[in-house]
């Protein structure tokens, strides 16, 4: 596991060759200790949210208050299609008729352009978390000019628990209301409401999809 040493050098020896660096984040509880570590080694690097429309509340309150707490510059983006205009054929919610079209319009695409502007994605995805992020490895090319870096790619739930206790930093308000995983409102469930098999099983509950798309389309697998 990459220490906080080895996370700051790493992004050191990125900056020392001319590299450009964003970090993407959901601002969930699990978010925070990378967004910690990032405020410690610079705070001048952008932090991306992609404001799909349809968060909780609380989640943009927790990511307001984050952003504040540890003095990183947030910055939101999102889909070039208004939430009116994404409906399928029949007049239907995007979420509730082809919820891999609504991620693709309101995560995928607002993404894209971002790995071209930019030469390092880093983002806090963790093995653990599903089958698919368990193949990651801690340096990934993208499809365009961006390479994707997983500074907490081996990091265990327990170590996220670890880091935010060590550091008394704050945890997202839905955690007490038995949340596990929290994405747009429409499309997450506690944990009481739904047959956790792993940590985002909460997650478009009833179907067969795990991702967003972030993590399956905007990767290229070794």
């Amino acid at each position: 596991m990459p220490s906080f040493e080895q996370i700051a050098q790493q992004i050191q020896s990125y900056q020392e060759a001319g590299k450009t660096l964003f970090l993407s984040s959901s601002f969930q509880t699990h978010s925070i200790p990378l967004l910690h570590m990032i405020s410690r080694i610079d705070d001048s690097i952008p932090v991306y949210f992609l404001q799909t429309g349809y968060h909780f509340p609380e989640t943009i309150r927790f990511r307001d208050e984050v952003a504040s707490q540890l003095g990183i510059q947030i910055r939101s983006v999102a889909s070039t299609t208004p939430r009116i205009m994404q409906l399928n054929e029949k007049g239907n919610l995007l979420y509730t008729s082809d919820p891999d079209y609504c991620c693709y319009l309101n995560k995928v695409a607002p993404m894209e352009p971002l790995l071209d502007q930019f030469d390092v994605w880093i983002n806090g995805v963790r093995g653990d978390q599903n089958d698919n992020r368990a193949s990651f490895t801690v340096e990934q090319p993208t499809h365009r000019k961006a390479v994707r870096y997983h500074p907490v790619i081996d990091w265990t739930q327990k170590m996220i628990w670890d880091y935010i206790a060590q550091f008394d930093l704050p945890t997202h308000p839905l955690d007490m209301q038995g949340y596990v995983s929290i994405g747009c409102e429409p499309c997450t469930r506690r944990a009481d409401l739904a047959l956790l098999s792993h940590e985002r099983g909460g997650r478009w509950f009833g179907m067969q999809k795990t991702e967003c798309g972030l993590h399956t389309e905007l990767i290229e697998k070794k």
